[in-house]
């Protein structure tokens, strides 16, 4: 039987055959990828470039001076109206003196309020003039000043004078006036002094003024001739408004961010990186060498960190209203680096029983180039994940000692001292409190999600799962 015929067709390459499907990444560029896939730690990580940005670039763009005092806008919210009228220059008020009444003197509870409390004058930041009609059988007058109307509890305020000239029915408020609305309180005086129990209240809105000369030499109008009176003027911008001194915000949260990140970063940095030649050196010696090094990292691990901070301030001489950053950086350096030794300690454990770590020794290598060529090198994602879970810990830490008065002390800004100072004025003016607390929570936790990004990138385990 013949045999059958064989034919056979040449085959022909299929190019999209020859093509990867993955490119080939290094370990690097694979985590880099892994990170970019996870949005919130790459939203993050944007934050804290943003933050390097606001730090660095911020007050070469906003050159306001952190300690300048604006007095013409004290507490100022933001967004609050800049506007200011040009008028004379203060005069000296005689006031307004009326016949004394005839009769005795009353006692307080009999004493009536006085009648017919009006202005003087327009009210302003300059002067606030009230007058009121005598009261029969007083010896003065009391003046109060509040905020809020003192009715229903009868909260008259700060008592800003006692007017015992006879016959003196008038008083003239220069006391730090703000642009916004009073109430004052006249209540009459016994012979003895003691107060009446009846008042009489005004509700006064002072605008905001400024004479020529201060509006020249504030560059708000070029000369004098320009400052006609009447004429509205803008005051200097602040936009996220001012402390309870007049000074800019933004330009203290600005140079705040310097200290804050300074003590945030290069504190983790030093400690860190003691803790990994702490526990490279553990870790690579094993046996009674690393009991007897983890053992004393166990000991300052449980050192008191605030026992440790006033002692340092003393040490140092730190004495209040002094910085306490010397103190504060020593102090974190020499406490903070065993989580960091523990981390690599462990690493290090593992990576010394790899093949390619043998093969080195055979090689002839030597500990110093074990430990820095192939330890250290693959403990580098550990060594991140821990610096930037550091970062957070250590601007906490110093927010926390500046708003106790151990760490950065006025005038020196720091968020922390910033929150401490808006704690103060907390129920009046919320937004000296809220910026910094706001800073402090921002790059707190985008410093965390970052690290958790980190972390999920750049652990081998974590290889093959999607990013988020």
């Amino acid at each position: 039987m013949a045999a059958a015929a064989l034919s056979f067709e040449r085959a022909v390459a299929q190019p999209e055959a020859e093509v990867l499907a993955r490119p080939s990444l290094s370990y690097w560029q694979d985590a880099w990828r892994r990170l970019q896939a996870n949005r919130r730690a790459l939203v993050s990580l944007y934050i804290v470039l943003a933050l390097l940005a606001f730090t660095v670039v911020g007050p070469l763009l906003w050159r306001v001076d952190p300690s300048a005092q604006d007095l013409d806008q004290i507490s100022a919210p933001p967004g609050a109206d800049r506007s200011a009228e040009i008028v004379a220059p203060h005069v000296p008020w005689a006031g307004v003196t009326m016949p004394l009444a005839e009769g005795n003197r009353l006692a307080a509870e009999q004493l009536t309020a006085p009648a017919e409390l009006a202005l003087a004058d327009p009210a302003n930041t300059q002067a606030v003039r009230l007058q009121w009609q005598p009261v029969p059988g007083a010896s003065g007058y009391r003046v109060h000043r509040n905020i809020l109307h003192p009715a229903p509890d009868d909260a008259l305020g700060l008592p800003l004078a006692d007017v015992l000239q006879p016959g003196r029915v008038s008083f003239e408020d220069r006391l730090d006036i703000q642009p916004r609305t009073y109430y004052y309180s006249v209540s009459a005086l016994d012979q003895d002094g003691d107060v009446a129990p009846a008042y009489a209240t005004l509700q006064v809105v002072a605008k905001r003024v400024i004479t020529g000369a201060e509006a020249v030499q504030r560059g708000l109008v070029e000369t004098m001739e320009d400052a006609a009176l009447g004429q509205r003027v803008r005051l200097r911008l602040h936009p996220f408004g001012t402390d309870y001194l007049g000074r800019d915000l933004l330009a203290r949260l600005m140079h705040g961010a310097r200290v804050s990140l300074f003590i945030g970063i290069v504190a983790p940095l030093v400690y860190v990186f003691v803790g990994v030649l702490y526990g490279s050196i553990a870790g690579f010696a094993g046996g009674r060498a690393d009991q007897v090094l983890m053992r004393f990292a166990d000991f300052v691990v449980a050192l008191p960190f605030l026992l440790f901070m006033i002692l340092f301030r003393i040490l140092f001489r730190i004495e209040g209203g002094d910085d306490g950053i010397a103190p504060m950086m020593l102090a974190m350096v020499l406490l903070s680096w065993p989580a960091a030794a523990r981390l690599v300690r462990g690493q290090i454990l593992q990576i010394r029983e790899e093949g390619y770590v043998g093969a080195a020794r055979l090689l002839g290598a030597k500990t110093n180039y074990l430990v820095g060529r192939h330890m250290i090198p693959n403990t580098m994602g550990v060594i991140l994940v821990t610096l930037t879970f550091a970062a957070p810990a250590a601007i906490f830490t110093e927010a926390f000692l500046s708003f106790i008065g151990m760490g950065v002390a006025p005038p020196t800004p720091s968020w922390g001292s910033m929150c401490n100072e808006g704690i103060k004025t907390m129920l009046t003016h919320p937004h000296e409190l809220i910026f910094p607390a706001v800073f402090i929570s921002i790059t707190v936790l985008a410093f965390n999600l970052l690290g958790d990004g980190l972390r999920d990138a750049l652990d081998a385990r974590m290889r093959g799962r999607g990013g988020e």
